[in-house]
């Protein structure tokens, strides 16, 4: 099967929507093939604004409106006190509040991003996906992260070139609690790398000290900017290290 036969077979549907390479190629291949697809954000702590602003900038671009819907996720005890299965939980809240109001908006079928080459395995958030009886139309039509970037960039979207992206909480070790000021420390010092030309990067947390992850050639970078960087997160951390392992991609974390 392939997304236009899918399309056919399921004409009206909702997709959780991220703005990453995954969902906004499927929302394209939505209204490509005339579905009736409407796409949801859902705005929380996990979230960093930048995501929002795409999945926005994108929509636009297509000419499909975009609904926003806030949810305090770190209400959610079992995802606040971020156990190892935290992305069951969270996953299961988010899609049912996803699920609810698709159904309340006429939609009864639900879609999200994942693709043939993310491993399902035994994953926390793969379970709960299942779990709520949402499809993946990248995966069952076989579609790899590298022929949807290549299918992007054929069909003009910008999203075609955005690093994967794994939601904030990921920054946090397990078992340590989350909260909003945690991960608004994160957003920040996140969008400081950014504003310095850092890319494809992660800041990772334990207690008040941060260890920077860059890929291998950002290192001379990183010597360049040690002091304006230095000034810029000494407000939220203590203690600020590199990581001299150079960091790998990674598929968003499910």
């Amino acid at each position: 099967m392939d997304l236009k036969e899918f399309f056919e077979r399921y004409p009206r549907a909702a997709i959780g929507f991220s703005g990453g390479v995954d969902s906004a190629f499927l929302l394209y291949a939505g209204k490509k093939y005339g579905a009736d697809i409407r796409p949801y954000f859902i705005k929380t702590a996990f979230q960093p604004d930048f995501e929002l602003q795409d999945a926005l900038k994108l929509t636009k671009e297509l000419g499909i409106k975009l609904t926003v819907i806030e949810h305090d996720i770190l209400e959610e005890p079992h995802v606040a006190e971020n156990p190892a299965d935290r992305c069951y939980y969270c996953k299961s809240a988010l899609f049912g509040v996803l699920k609810r109001r698709a159904i309340q908006d006429g939609y009864q079928i639900l879609l999200d991003g994942t693709n043939a080459s993310d491993d399902a395995g035994d994953r926390p958030g793969m379970r709960a996906i299942k779990e709520l009886k949402v499809l993946s139309p990248l995966r069952e039509c076989g579609l790899t992260k590298a022929e949807i970037r290549r299918l992007s960039k054929e069909a003009g979207l910008f999203t075609w070139e955005k690093p994967s992206y794994a939601c904030l909480a990921t920054r946090v070790p397990t078992g340590e609690v989350l909260t909003e000021e945690l991960l608004f420390k994160i957003e920040k010092s996140e969008t400081v790398l950014v504003s310095l030309g850092f890319s494809d990067f992660r800041i990772r947390l334990f207690h008040e000290t941060a260890r920077i992850q860059l890929p291998e050639k950002q290192f001379p970078l990183l010597l360049q900017k040690r002091e304006e960087l230095l000034k810029a997160l000494k407000p939220y951390y203590d203690v600020i290290l590199l990581d001299l392992d150079p960091r790998q991609p990674e598929p968003e974390e499910l």
